[in-house]
């Protein structure tokens, strides 16, 4: 019996893996906010569904030549789109403002994540000691 199997353990997996990569991204943005030419990257939210629906959470297999098969391509790289848009007049494309403001958003939805998986954890705890 595996516990961490749930839909539930796994969503919010996803979900800290996206807020990492989304703030890995957002820090590159924010470090290179005075950077000549740079442009400012975003992880566009549909190849970040791509890339987590990849690999199922349920086990599943084909059962007709002409099904549709559940694996999505084999690439694990996620890529970045760079945004068009110029801020400054040497062709940097970061809006500081903006990056810093969606900083603050991804630390919260992590942070609701991370209390999400304790309230998890701390289910499980009680359960093992028999509701005590």
């Amino acid at each position: 019996m595996d516990l961490f199997s749930g839909a539930s353990f796994r969503s919010i997996e996803l979900g800290l893996d996206q807020a990492q990569q989304k703030q890995s991204v957002l820090a590159n943005n924010i470090a290179n906010a005075d950077t000549p030419g740079y442009k400012a990257k975003q992880v566009p939210f549909s190849q970040t569904l791509e890339h987590a629906l990849k690999e199922p959470a349920i086990g599943a297999y084909k059962t007709h030549m002409e099904h549709v098969d559940f694996k999505g391509s084999e690439s694990g790289s996620t890529r970045l789109n760079e945004l068009k848009d110029r801020y400054h007049h040497n062709g940097n494309g970061v809006d500081i403002d903006k990056e810093m403001a969606s900083l603050a958003e991804n630390q919260i939805q992590y942070n609701t994540l991370i209390e999400r998986l304790n309230g998890r954890f701390s289910s499980l705890q009680s359960v093992i000691r028999g509701g005590k």
